[in-house]
């Protein structure tokens, strides 16, 4: 079960999304209200709720999140003048949306600090 969140209703295809990217492990699709030019969204299809969930067990999934993230800023002509890659983690930390997700930025310069 992908979970019962908007990311776990995209999974299972039952609302749409500009998906960018999918595989057995992950999804990539453009997040609906943008904060770069490039905002994609890469959510594991395993409902992890935030990062603080993840376990020893998540490791290779966590690995293959972000290089996807890299294989996707390049395909999106981000590598060469960089990007930036953002876990919200908690309510403090921005997440609104429980599922991990890591956010993938790109196609102007961004700022220090973020918020």
């Amino acid at each position: 079960m992908s979970g019962d969140t908007i990311f776990g209703k995209i999974i299972r295809k039952d609302i749409p999304a500009n998906i960018v990217y999918e595989d057995d492990l992950c999804l990539a699709f453009t997040d609906i209200s943008p904060q770069a030019p490039t905002h994609i969204l890469v959510i594991p299809k395993k409902p992890i709720p935030s990062l603080t969930e993840a376990e020893n067990a998540d490791k290779a999934l966590l690995g293959h999140m972000l290089l996807t993230v890299k294989q996707i800023a390049h395909d999106q002509g981000l590598a060469e003048t960089g990007y930036r890659v953002v876990i919200n983690t908690g309510d403090n930390g921005g997440q609104t949306v429980f599922h991990l997700h890591m956010h993938l930025l790109g196609g102007r310069a961004l700022q220090w600090p973020p918020g």
